[in-house]
């Protein structure tokens, strides 16, 4: 008998209000401060406003992309957002890797052809086995950008 467009808001604002308290992985800080911004971006489930949020409250910076529930018609794990992504950053999808915690989010970036390193913070490693490589922690990661 509720209104599910009016819950589902209800929801995201009480979460957004939430955001302030939200903290940042270990190695995620260096991890974004390694790469211009402009070769970077989220694709989130969640909405734009609480993707922000989030990032503003565990003190991260947003890239320069930022594909939202907002911005697609199918959510993961419908490879959409990760190909839109990819078309934002002027990127061959193939040449992308897609830092994942969960396996919708590892179906839809194999889906779009995008190499996959998957973090072991929501799920199980053995939960997560379809990506390329699973990690307990950002901070094992020691990416750096290339010329290409």
């Amino acid at each position: 008998w509720l209104d599910a467009e009016a819950e589902a808001a209800r929801v995201e604002r009480w979460q957004v209000e939430a955001a302030g308290r939200t903290r940042a992985l270990e190695g995620a800080a260096e991890l974004l401060d390694a790469w211009p911004r402009e070769r970077l971006a989220i694709v989130t489930s969640g909405g734009r406003g609480l993707a922000r949020a989030r990032l503003a409250g565990a003190g991260l910076p947003e890239p320069a992309v930022l594909v939202s529930a907002d911005d697609v018609r199918r959510g993961k794990p419908d490879p959409e957002g990760y190909l839109r992504a990819a078309e934002l950053l002027g990127a061959d999808p193939a040449r992308c890797l897609v830092i994942e915690d969960a396996p919708s989010g590892i179906a839809a970036a194999r889906a779009a052809g995008a190499r996959v390193v998957a973090v072991a913070t929501t799920h199980e490693p053995e939960e997560l086995a379809e990506a390329d490589l699973v990690i307990a922690s950002l901070a094992e990661l020691a990416l750096a950008p290339t010329g290409t």
